[in-house]
């Protein structure tokens, strides 16, 4: 079990399989990019699968979350899921990616045993994805979502970040779509993780905002706390059901009281909140040839070290040094 001093238990394990993205967000990364990780510091596919099956089999483990970077850019994906797929017990198993080459692969990672897909798509306007993405893959994303919901992997959500000045007016206009083409649709409030350091509290665009703007076009309905559990986003019912939209409020209401989360980057290190600035290596123990019980017992102490929030509120918060594409989402 991975529990900390608070009595929170991490259930879910979010995999980071690559820092590398086929975007350029303005929110995560500089328009140049970033220095990649050299391929020797990557976990391989074979270290990847020994340290879930660990956490499966040993920690409690129940949910995996494959991100990045973007995870569809890892050549031995299809094979890491079918592989986790077949550890007993059998983890839940989802992937977040921004949807570009899901057209391609959706049905051999249904096929493979994956069972669902967070993709992320902030824009109906081409001309604004390219803006906030610096690529001019639109269609790509709306194929890949087409692909995913047509394969199988449901719910299909879609994660979208609202930016002042660039997409902030499009909240009704995402819903009315994600209802039409049955996505589930989530707001995510913008977080302090681009490589650049450019976020800012002020002007952000806020939960409040967003349910503000959805509620000029739409009814909702508040799910209610007993449904939500330690899922971070609160969801509403549009127009009685049965669709719903959710709000994940990092920042101006955060849920770090009922985290269940572990993390683990593309090079090894766990990490115990997304706003962490500290980290436990668990590459150098298996490379080591340390057996699975003390990886284990470095993985738990390193949870039992969690601290209670993220510390956003706090006016001396620290940006953590890695963007979000090292750490994974």
């Amino acid at each position: 079990m991975l529990i900390d001093t608070y009595g929170r238990v991490a259930t879910d394990l979010r995999v980071s399989l690559t820092d590398r993205c086929n975007l350029r967000c303005t929110y995560c990364m500089p328009e140049e990019g970033l220095q990649w990780l050299a391929k020797p510091d990557l976990l391989t596919d074979d270290e990847i699968v020994r340290l879930i099956e660990i956490a499966v089999t040993g920690l409690g483990i129940e949910e995996v979350r494959f991100t990045g970077g973007e995870p569809l850019l890892r050549p031995g994906l299809v094979g890491i899921v079918e592989r986790v797929a077949a550890l007993a017990p059998r983890p839940q198993m989802s992937l977040t990616t921004n949807g570009i080459g899901l057209k391609r692969t959706a049905a051999a990672l249904k096929a493979a045993g994956l069972d669902r897909v967070n993709v992320s798509l902030d824009t109906l306007r081409p001309d604004v994805f390219k803006t906030l993405t610096r690529r001019d893959r639109h269609q790509d994303v709306i194929d890949g979502l087409e692909a995913a919901r047509d394969a199988g992997l449901t719910p299909v959500k879609v994660n979208s970040v609202l930016m002042p000045g660039l997409n902030a007016d499009e909240a009704p206009d995402l819903l009315a779509w994600a209802v039409r083409h049955d996505y589930e649709l989530r707001f995510i409030e913008q977080m302090p993780l681009d490589a650049q350091h450019g976020w800012k509290r002020d002007g952000m665009v806020t939960a409040g905002d967003i349910l503000a703007s959805l509620r000029t076009r739409f009814e909702l309905t508040e799910e209610g706390a007993g449904e939500r559990g330690s899922a971070p986003a609160e969801r509403w019912i549009v127009d009685g059901g049965p669709q719903r939209v959710g709000v994940i409020a990092s920042v101006t209401r955060p849920f770090c009281s009922a985290c269940d989360r572990t993390r683990l980057t593309a090079d090894g290190q766990v990490r115990t909140c997304l706003f962490a600035t500290e980290e436990t290596d668990l590459r150098a123990a298996l490379r080591s040839g340390a057996p699975d019980e003390e990886i284990a017992r470095i993985w738990r102490v390193a949870m039992w070290g969690k601290k209670a929030g993220a510390g956003l509120d706090d006016p001396s918060f620290v940006q953590p040094d890695r963007p979000m594409s090292a750490i994974g989402g």
